[in-house]
């Protein structure tokens, strides 16, 4: 069983940045893909960003230049870059780790 730990949300003003992290623990398979998927209010979940365990990503188009994903597979962890940020990217966001999700961090961006 896997837990994921998410953190690094929060409230920032349009064009600012936040980090999100997300730290796994538990029977982790170091080859599983991780990413993020995000879900606003009244919207479906939809795909952030993901990354393979040799590196590889890929970008949802909304988020492509202006996020960037990465992991660091000796402390299990994936982050989340993000620059520029839009009201649009207002939601929830959340980690998965193969096929465990974690429980979710609220971004807001507003004035």
């Amino acid at each position: 069983q896997v837990q994921l730990v998410e953190s690094g949300g929060g409230l920032v003003q349009p064009g600012g940045s936040l980090r999100l992290s997300c730290a796994a623990s538990g029977s982790i398979f170091s080859d599983s893909n991780v990413g993020w998927y995000r879900q606003a209010p009244g919207k479906q979940r939809e795909f952030v960003a993901a990354i393979t365990s040799g590196g590889r990503t890929n970008y949802a188009g909304s988020t492509k230049g202006r996020f960037t994903i990465s992991r660091d597979n000796a402390k299990n962890t994936v982050y989340l870059q993000m620059n520029s940020l839009k009201p649009e990217d207002t939601a929830v966001y959340y980690c998965f780790w193969g096929i465990t999700w974690g429980q979710g961090t609220q971004v807001t961006v507003s004035l």
